[in-house]
């Protein structure tokens, strides 16, 4: 007697394979109802961000668990690429790790094997919550873990680009995304995203992921923007983070009023 494998719980590579966009926003607002809101606004995918926010695991849980019911996927950004870090956001819930500054192969390793159970890595067990966010038992979480979580690297600093070749050529990424605010940052340019030497260091890592054939994410400002990153085949577009389209939520509701 043969069991039936269960059901994908992440819709996002299948997309991606298919070279069909997506688009997501990042979440520093330690809220459950602002993620409620976000997740029903069309969403894919939403990124709590553990690295730079005042968001706990606590909060994170509440937040992972508000997408429920829709089709929008949790993710997780950590601090660091330290499997202690990845573990947790997994263990309660979320389908994917966001990794910040990759800059070797080593360092891409390091953060796969992290994401997989053994043989295929290193995680240890303990998914408590998990399975009760994707309405699944636990046997059938852990038969779909191991190819769901998203392994999502971001290419963010001077030394990723040099070395882009190397990174892509590493098996177990799953989607690659250039973060424009560090990369500037690096070469000591903070915050300006369109200075002539920061556009070229996104250029040649733009080149090297699509060199690679790992799917390539990134953040667009504008429609006009993301339409044409859609056109050089981004499938990941974050649209901003929730503070940011709060605020230009707000502006919005001033524009022809005369005050």
């Amino acid at each position: 007697m043969t069991t039936a494998t269960p059901a994908s719980l992440n819709r996002l590579r299948k997309l991606w394979r298919e070279g069909r966009p997506t688009f997501g926003a990042i979440a520093t607002i330690p809220s459950i109802q602002t993620v409620q809101i976000m997740a029903r606004s069309g969403l894919d995918w939403i990124i709590v961000d553990l690295e730079h926010g005042p968001i706990d695991l606590a909060s994170a849980h509440g937040m992972i668990v508000a997408t429920s019911g829709t089709p929008c996927v949790p993710l997780a950004r950590i601090a660091a690429n330290e499997p202690w870090l990845a573990k947790a956001p997994m263990d309660i819930g979320a389908l994917g790790i966001n990794f910040p500054i990759i800059c070797s192969r080593a360092e891409v390793e390091k953060a796969v094997r992290s994401l997989r159970y053994p043989p295929r890595g290193d995680r240890l067990w303990g998914p408590f919550h998990a399975p009760f966010r994707w309405g699944v038992s636990m046997p059938d979480y852990m038969a779909r873990a191991d190819d769901d979580v998203i392994c999502m690297i971001t290419i963010e600093h001077v030394e990723a680009v040099k070395r882009i070749d190397e990174i892509m050529a590493t098996p177990g990424i799953d989607i690659a995304v250039i973060g424009p605010g560090d990369l500037a940052t690096s070469i000591g340019k903070q915050g300006r995203v369109d200075d002539p030497e920061v556009m070229e260091l996104m250029a040649l890592a733009e080149a090297g992921i699509r060199k690679g054939g790992v799917p390539i994410g990134g953040v667009a400002r504008t429609a006009e923007q993301a339409n044409q990153m859609i056109e050089r085949g981004y499938v990941a577009l974050a649209l901003g983070f929730d503070w940011s389209l709060f605020a230009r939520g707000i502006a919005a509701s001033f524009e022809g009023i005369k005050r």
